[in-house]
């Protein structure tokens, strides 16, 4: 083989035109090959069988699945006479037993390969995991925000409510406060009549106040107004959440009528 055609063969087989010129220029050195110029351009064929092209590729670079694959590729397009031809002093091995021995020994590049793989595969199951684990914190954040959404919203409506509370508590203070003004008002009037006066129907004007005070009609009883004084006290009484001021007085109203109806 001249140089011509190793140079041909090295960028057919893939290297780079800097390698191919070094490799050429290293085999015919060491007297591999032949100057340019000198071959075997007219027989169709470079090697006489695969042995020779594996060990050139080999001696190239090449491993040795790379160099098996490029020597078949050479014996189907003519470029190698032979396949797997044992030339005892040059110690070639066959095709078939480089092949055999490649599978039983894989590579440094073929180790290289699977360890590469195991490492990947090892670095998804650890992306994934932190995925789930990444759904699962963002998860129970939008659950933590939902709840205090909703907390939220409670308390602003509670907070509505009490306002609503509050505001209706003053105003029943102001009606209470009104409400007592006008009882007072009504004992000082009163206070200036006789206590035994009577109205020509001959029903204290006490007891009629009391009815229109309690809301009952002008025929009730004594005992119904007593009934509703009663009514009154439970519902005003302080122990019950009443007013105290309104408490005693309708309690003075309840004492000054059951005291008229004892000297009737």
């Amino acid at each position: 083989m001249n140089t011509d055609q190793a140079f041909e063969l090295l960028t057919d087989a893939g290297f780079d035109q800097e390698i191919s010129i070094r490799t050429v220029r290293r085999w015919l050195s060491e007297r591999k090959i032949r100057y340019e110029g000198v071959g075997h351009r007219g027989k169709g064929f470079i090697f006489n069988d695969s042995n020779k092209a594996l060990n050139m590729l080999l001696d190239a670079g090449l491993t040795e699945n790379d160099a098996l694959r490029i020597a078949q590729r050479w014996l189907d397009e003519g470029k190698i006479q032979k396949k797997g031809m044992e030339n005892k002093k040059n110690k070639y091995i066959p095709h078939e037993k480089i092949f055999q021995q490649s599978l039983k020994n894989p590579t440094e590049q073929d180790k290289t390969i699977h360890q590469l793989r195991v490492n990947i595969k090892a670095l998804n199951e650890q992306i994934t995991g932190m995925e789930q684990l990444h759904q699962t914190a963002i998860n129970s954040l939008i659950k933590q925000r939902d709840q205090l959404n909703k907390e939220i919203h409670k308390n602003e409506y509670e907070k509505i409510q009490l306002q609503q509370e509050i505001k209706k508590l003053l105003q029943d203070n102001i009606n209470l406060k009104n409400k007592l003004m006008e009882l007072q008002e009504e004992i000082s009037k009163g206070s200036k009549k006789e206590p035994n006066h009577k109205q020509e129907a001959g029903i204290p004007s006490r007891t009629m106040d009391s009815r229109q005070k309690l809301g009952l009609s002008k025929t009730a009883s004594n005992k119904e107004i007593l009934a509703g004084y009663k009514k009154l006290l439970l519902v005003t009484h302080p122990d019950h959440g009443g007013n105290a001021a309104v408490f005693h007085y309708i309690k003075s109203e309840y004492d000054y009528f059951r005291k008229s109806i004892k000297e009737q």
